[in-house]
């Protein structure tokens, strides 16, 4: 991955503290910052798969967390920008092999420590999202315990820290991408 894009496309975004933070990282790390090996802190990427009409929301129960969230990880080698890396780590944990995000606008910014069965101390996620019908076939990956829908209002007692703000704040940005689409 191209770290200039990822600083490019932070800079695009409206000046916030998570910006600044996230473009600090970004900066002083160089390519290391989304490196899995580059230290124990690095760039995730994610996306929140929402239904078309955005009442519900696509998660996976994650083996490791032990908590409902949205589909992401680790940036690979390979990826050239993050959000083609959220976009791959949406298919591989939804099993939606043609799951497109909505756009390559960041919609979420997290920062988050990590504990228990990680081998990282916190992550740096980037999140996208993407509209997928209700009826597609999903299936559970290896990283996960279950894929399920749920109604965006009413999302399951087993979500992460800050789950719901950060899930209304991208439903809300999903809907302005929505009207531009």
């Amino acid at each position: 991955m191209d770290v200039d894009d990822l600083i490019t496309r932070l800079r695009g975004l409206p000046a916030s503290d998570a910006r600044e933070a996230f473009l600090g990282f970004a900066t002083e790390r160089g390519d290391a910052a989304w490196q899995r090996e580059g230290g124990p802190e690095h760039v995730t990427a994610s996306a929140f798969v929402f239904s078309p009409d955005l009442a519900q929301v696509l998660l996976c129960f994650h083996k490791k967390g032990r908590f409902w969230v949205q589909f992401g990880g680790h940036i690979d080698p390979e990826d050239a920008t993050v959000a083609e890396a959220a976009q791959r780590e949406a298919r591989e944990e939804s099993g939606i092999p043609d799951l497109e995000l909505a756009s390559g606008a960041i919609t979420d910014l997290d920062r988050h420590d990590l504990h228990g069965g990680f081998s990282c101390a916190a992550h740096w996620d980037i999140g996208f999202v993407a509209f997928v019908a209700p009826d597609a076939r999903i299936e559970v990956s290896e990283e996960s315990e279950d894929v399920r829908w749920f109604p965006v209002d009413a999302p399951p007692a087993e979500v992460p820290e800050r789950f719901e703000r950060r899930l209304a704040a991208a439903r809300g940005l999903a809907a302005s991408l929505q009207k531009k689409l």
